[in-house]
């Protein structure tokens, strides 16, 4: 055993080096991904019952994956020279899952206070922090949510502070850097939040914000020194003359105002992001989601009207006075709404069954009589969430030229007895449900194994 282990661990450092040696010596920016899906063989997934993600559904079809993309998606295609053909009769297909709001990595397993590294609660508004500098690649989560059918997740700072920092959207593969698992291209998000909690960890101390009101003259005062800063440093450029004394936090404020960076906001009243969207308003910026968004199905129309989606739980509640006033039917509601409704986890247990919460809430929405066909709920872990972080050019849909991130399900994903079979990641076979021995380790994991054994 501990021998397969060793094996396994090199095997992962020789495919890491391999990998380093193919950015061929080459400049990159700092902090720029590096990852780059291996060599893969073209799959032909064949007589599934396809979710596309698009909104249709095919009976008995099949997909197409080569060269790391959605080559072609439909019924009675041919499979390329050399192709792996998988048969999937009585089988589902779905693009990768997304998980829109994960704190993997930043508060990893196990749950101790070396691993605690997702909120950085010494001011009430951090935006020179990044999440991606605490995310800890060896995280077993990662791998258990890999056997959940997730194949992306936005890994966010905590919720202590009104503008918590940046998040970073990740491949959900094996690495040992987190530059080898993040998204190549994906926009950078801001993580700000409301209500209860900034107020909470700062208040009891008698520090501001205390009240509500604080947290919104918090944002203000933050986006009003942004938009000062970011006047100065425009017009140095256009000038040519030297722009503003650097300030991290202020340059990630100004690319907000900019567009360049999504904001996602943790925010559960109706009332709560009704003002955020006031305050987008006044310093023309967007919110790209809410997060949590427990009430979202009393402000549906107007989440549509700016263009936000709504980012929930299926059925979370009560746990506070600002879920209170939660409802099973909240996402099958906004989606009626013709909002752009999302699902996700916040949870490292519940990132790995993401695919039964979409189930719960198309349920809710069943017995409420809002008619949600299954190609449709599908959207609300897939495209949804790639909309919501700015990758729905690349990723949440099964259509030509999209990123092969695809989950073969081992029958109807929404019901709880349905497994993630095969998960594909840019066309690279990433879990087999049926060679569990086969699957990549983290590095932690392996050490637990490797002393066990020891021990017997």
């Amino acid at each position: 055993m501990q021998r397969q282990l060793f094996a396994a661990m090199l095997a992962a450092l020789l495919a890491c080096a391999c990998g380093q040696q193919n950015q061929g010596g080459a400049q990159r920016a700092p902090y720029a991904s590096t990852y780059a899906p291996p060599a893969a063989v073209a799959v032909l997934i064949q007589h599934a019952t396809v979710l596309t993600g698009t909104g249709s559904r095919i009976d008995d079809g099949d997909v197409l994956i080569q060269d790391h993309k959605i080559a072609q998606v439909g019924k009675g295609i041919a499979a390329p020279a050399g192709a792996v053909v998988v048969d999937a009769k009585g089988r589902w297909v779905t693009p990768g899952i997304i998980d829109p709001h994960s704190h993997l990595g930043v508060y990893a397993s196990p749950e101790v206070w070396a691993m605690s590294d997702g909120n950085e609660a010494t001011s009430p508004t951090t935006p020179n922090v990044w999440s991606e500098h605490s995310v800890w690649p060896q995280d077993p989560g990662f791998e258990q949510a890999r056997m959940g059918g997730v194949t992306s997740m936005m890994i966010l700072p905590g919720s202590a502070n009104l503008i918590g920092g940046r998040g970073t959207l990740l491949k959900n593969v094996p690495a040992t850097t987190y530059q080898e698992m993040k998204f190549p291209g994906a926009p950078q998000v801001l993580k700000m939040a409301c209500g209860e909690n900034p107020k909470r960890v700062y208040g009891s101390e008698h520090k501001f914000p205390s009240t509500w009101m604080g947290d919104v003259a918090g944002y203000r005062e933050a986006f009003a020194k942004a938009t000062e800063y970011k006047a100065k440093r425009d017009a140095a450029k256009k000038k040519g003359g030297s722009a503003p004394d650097r300030d991290i936090g202020m340059e990630t404020l100004a690319d907000v105002l900019d567009g360049k960076i999504l904001v996602e906001m943790h925010c559960y009243r109706a009332d709560q992001m009704a003002t955020m969207l006031d305050v987008a308003q006044e310093f023309k910026f967007k919110i790209s989601a809410f997060h949590h968004a427990v009430e979202a199905y009393k402000i549906g129309p107007q989440l549509k009207a700016s263009d936000t989606c709504a980012v929930m739980w299926a059925d979370w509640w009560g746990f506070k006075m600002e879920a209170y006033d939660g409802i099973r039917e909240n996402v099958a509601m906004v989606d009626a709404a013709g909002a752009c409704a999302t699902i996700h986890s916040d949870d490292p247990i519940g990132i790995q069954r993401l695919n039964q919460e979409a189930g719960k809430a198309m349920a809710a929405g069943w017995r409420a009589g809002l008619d949600i066909p299954r190609e449709r709920a599908i959207r609300w872990i897939t495209a949804n969430p790639a909309k919501a972080l700015g990758v729905a050019d690349r990723v949440g849909t099964l259509e030509s030229g999209k990123d092969g991130d695809v989950v073969v399900w081992s029958e109807d994903p929404f019901s709880v007895y349905s497994h993630a079979d095969l998960v594909y990641i840019d066309g690279v076979q990433r879990y087999d449900r049926a060679h569990p021995a086969a699957q990549p380790e983290s590095d932690f994991k392996l050490g637990i194994l490797g002393r066990e054994e020891e021990m017997q």
